[in-house]
């Protein structure tokens, strides 16, 4: 058993990388991306009246060539795919911090120093502006050598360092100023709040609902609880909740819940039982919306399990032998009719935790789906791809998870 997780645990690793691979180039070759965005701002900005005297551009809606070679070292577009996804990683090195310099001109590079950047013996030399004795040498210079429009010679410094997701960088987001690490712990929590509970409603509702179906089978309650499932099935969660918040939420009906939201106002105000309940009182129609679809999947897959188990001849011997009824059900069918419920378990757990877009964004939830949501309509790369990871993690994880709740249930199953 051991050997096989371990072999999972292996194969998992290449299959992360292929996965994040395939989103990574799918999301930057989009049309759209945030240098797309960038270049269509920068020429509408140099094509409105008046933004001629501003910048360089003339007002002819053209950017300069040098500038859009900024642009595309800032976002990363100056290097092949294959470059791009490894510095993404954090396998080889990319330039962290970068300035251009013109020779002769002193600029400022941080930390309070003021470089200037000469030729000397055919090759470029750094020095510090207040003290040119000093020559810095803790930046690395690119061997090529620019010429600007008037005729001025340039040349990049930069530093370098391995800075990826490996290192747990996902970068910083575009939109939000805020690297991506502390936007998702931020909001993290309050996807995984909800995840957790609509996981174990989901299971603890529906396995009891489940087995009642079976006990009952064909009667009035079977036949009307299959329908209500079957059409809660039907309904996709985001649609159910915005029904939910129109009915419930002081819409055109009653107004008994929130109308989104995590929390109330002056939820900091409010006593440890208060804060409870303000918690418990803007759930209810979120943990609806989010269980709802694994409602029908799990009920009757509990249902249909438990009775072809029932219709065993084990089943029948115990009978025979005079046990009673429960014990028989609840001992020995429910063993072997979870089993199947045992193999969904890593599916529905990466279900509840990877969060849902929608469901936050009509409840206006400011979770993990909401945040990732927003970022691919602002083409916020750095939050799309730690979402990415994020959800190839947990599926990986929650496949392993199926095969470890599979052994423990079955103690029979042996995987080699």
């Amino acid at each position: 058993m051991a050997e096989y997780f371990i072999r999972r645990l292996l194969l998992a690793i290449p299959t992360f990388f292929i996965s994040t691979f395939i989103v990574f180039t799918i999301v930057r070759e989009t049309p759209g991306s945030p240098l797309d965005r960038a270049i269509m701002e920068l020429k509408m900005s140099a094509a409105t009246e008046g933004a001629a005297s501003s910048n360089s551009f003339g007002g002819s809606g053209e950017i300069p060539e040098e500038a859009l070679e900024e642009l595309k070292r800032f976002y990363g577009y100056d290097r092949p795919i294959w470059r791009a996804y490894l510095d993404w990683l954090g396998v080889m090195p990319r330039q962290t911090v970068s300035y251009k310099l013109t020779e002769g001109t002193p600029r400022n590079i941080g930390d309070g120093v003021r470089a200037i950047a000469n030729i000397e013996n055919g090759n470029w030399v750094i020095r510090d502006y207040r003290d040119q004795d000093r020559v810095i040498d803790t930046w690395t210079i690119d061997t090529e050598t620019k010429v600007a429009d008037n005729g001025d010679k340039q040349v990049r410094i930069f530093k370098e360092e391995r800075s990826g997701i490996l290192q747990l960088d996902f970068g910083k987001s575009h939109e939000y100023r805020q690297t991506v690490l502390e936007l998702v712990k931020e909001r993290l929590p309050i996807s995984l709040q909800f995840g957790i509970i609509g996981l174990l409603l989901s299971y603890t509702v529906c396995v009891y609902l489940g087995i009642l179906k079976a006990l009952n089978h064909g009667s009035a309650f079977d036949l009307t609880t299959s329908v209500l499932v079957f059409v809660g099935y039907s309904i996709p969660g985001w649609a159910l909740g915005a029904v939910l918040l129109v009915m419930l939420g002081g819409g055109s009906f009653y107004d008994v819940f929130p109308l989104g939201g995590f929390q109330s106002d002056n939820y900091e105000t409010l006593s440890f039982f208060g804060k409870v309940w303000d918690h418990a009182y803007h759930f209810v129609l979120p943990t609806i919306a989010y269980t709802i679809a694994s409602f029908a999947s799990l009920t009757m897959l509990m249902k249909n399990s438990l009775l072809e188990n029932l219709s065993q001849d084990y089943i029948r011997t115990a009978f025979a032998k005079g046990l009673r009824e429960k014990r028989v059900i609840w001992i020995h069918a429910m063993r072997n009719s979870i089993i199947p419920l045992a193999s969904r378990i890593g599916f529905i757990v990466a279900l509840f935790l990877a969060s849902s877009y929608l469901i936050e964004l009509v409840f206006n939830i400011d979770g993990l789906g909401m945040l990732t949501f927003r970022a691919i309509l602002a083409r916020d790369f750095p939050i799309v791809f730690g979402f990415a990871v994020i959800s190839v993690i947990i599926q990986l994880v929650g496949t392993m998870l199926s095969d470890l709740a599979l052994s423990v249930v079955n103690p029979r199953i042996r995987f080699k």
